[in-house]
């Protein structure tokens, strides 16, 4: 029995949302590590749709602990509103089922307008972001003036914090122009829901290590892909925060001893949201056609993604950097109408062939992709729940592309259905 981690292993929108609510079912505790309300995922339990954006996956099932480790940024109100939108829909939400780790920081109304500042003055070199305060927060939280969840637990240490965060925020209000917040009241609108987050805040780290204790499994669930890293994706256009598994140890209070398995999550093909490079990006007939088929939109921001063909040489870029042990292919089925299928294998930079993603995004948009083309299958594989049954191009394909990653194929998604699932290996018994 060992603890596991499930990471993208692309620029997010993977489908980790089916392939965590099966791994949730088999868990005893589901933890978020890094991130905020900006990457969501969809549940279907019982033909029940949940769209989750903060909390863990696990709460909507019975049995399970959920928690909202230290390195994740909660916007209380944001919060608050989720609990109660999935309580309308039979689940409960409770001390004995969730927990927010006590050090989380706090994304507060000047977060999300600073954040919107930033990216109208950035024009077309804006980062795309979600707009929902999630980098302005970590900047306090690096600059030492977050306001964090146990800070609600005395008014006169919310007070002092207050003052000393505000000090930063409407210099750079003045600076901006813009109109600046009085303490007094945004002291009093913490106050009042300080009571509905404070029940839920626990000191993590000491729980988690009851739980290990008790050999309880644990899911560490990272919220985006790896290549929006801030140290190794595609900066700058990345998100505020690590997002590789080594951070679920981070941002949840746990040795990395604790961790048995990385489980990546990767679609057949590559997407992304948002500005920045995006070296197999299809602007044609055939990346309309997977964002078609794929339903690319965004779950939180119902933005339409970018389309392209699998990139294997950032897949086992990313494999390497994160030491993912195996891979859950997702949306293999997407393919299936199409005449033939290409899977990146190298790059060109300047005329020369290169065999990774350079460090500078001047560069990542100068690369040219080089490919490797399979034919397509042209047949249905929506629902197939054996590798034996897909077909035999379908096969080549996946297995060409295990072979050049680096990484075993532990799992192969074939339709949105939970159920609708090639299992090669099980992350929990290996």
């Amino acid at each position: 029995m060992r603890n596991v981690v499930v990471v993208g292993s692309q620029w997010g929108d993977e489908g980790k949302g089916k392939i965590v609510d099966w791994l949730s079912s088999l868990a005893d505790v589901v933890v978020r590590f890094q991130g905020g309300h900006n990457a969501g995922h969809t549940l279907v339990i019982d033909k029940k749709v949940f769209k989750l954006r903060l909390l863990p996956s696990g709460i909507v099932r019975d049995g399970k602990i959920s928690i909202l480790g230290n390195g994740v940024v909660i916007d209380p109100w944001a919060l608050l509103s989720e609990i109660e939108e999935i309580r309308k829909k039979g689940i409960i939400v409770s001390p004995d089922n969730f927990m927010i780790s006590e050090s989380a920081s706090l994304i507060l109304p000047y977060h999300k307008e600073m954040d919107e500042i930033r990216e109208d003055a950035a024009g077309k070199k804006k980062i795309g972001t979600t707009r929902r305060g999630i980098g302005p927060c970590y900047e306090d939280k690096v600059g030492r003036r977050s306001i964090r969840v146990m800070d609600l637990r005395s008014e006169s240490n919310l007070d002092s914090r207050l003052e000393n965060v505000l000090l930063h925020h409407n210099a750079l209000r003045k600076g901006l122009k813009k109109k600046i917040y009085k303490k007094s009241d945004l002291k009093k609108r913490l106050l009042k829901i300080a009571p509905n987050i404070l029940k839920f805040a626990q000191p993590v780290w000491l729980k988690l290590d009851e739980f290990k204790k008790d050999r309880k499994k644990i899911l560490f669930e990272g919220a985006q892909g790896i290549l929006l890293d801030v140290d190794h994706g595609t900066y700058p256009y990345v998100t505020s925060s690590n997002t590789v598994p080594s951070n679920a140890s981070t941002g949840s209070g746990t040795g990395p001893n604790e961790i048995g398995y990385i489980l990546g999550i990767t679609k057949a093909y590559t997407t992304r949201v948002g500005s920045g490079p995006f070296p197999t990006e299809l602007k044609n007939k055939v990346g309309e056609s997977l964002g078609k088929r794929g339903k690319e939109f965004g779950t939180v921001t119902a933005r339409k993604r970018r389309c392209g063909w699998f990139d294997g040489v950032l897949v086992r870029q990313t494999i390497k950097i994160s030491g993912i042990n195996g891979i859950a292919l997702t949306k293999l089925d997407v393919l299936d109408e199409l005449e033939e299928i290409k899977m990146c294998i190298k790059y060109e930079l300047n005329g020369k062939k290169i065999d990774y993603l350079p460090a500078t995004s001047e560069d990542q948009y100068k690369i040219k992709p080089i490919y490797k083309t399979f034919p397509g299958w042209k047949t249905k594989t929506e629902g197939i729940r054996n590798i034996k049954d897909l077909p035999e191009n379908a096969k080549k394909y996946i297995y060409a592309l295990e072979d050049f990653i680096g990484a075993k194929i532990s799992s192969i998604s074939t339709s949105p259905e939970r159920d609708d699932t090639i299992l090669i290996e099980d992350p929990f018994k290996i």
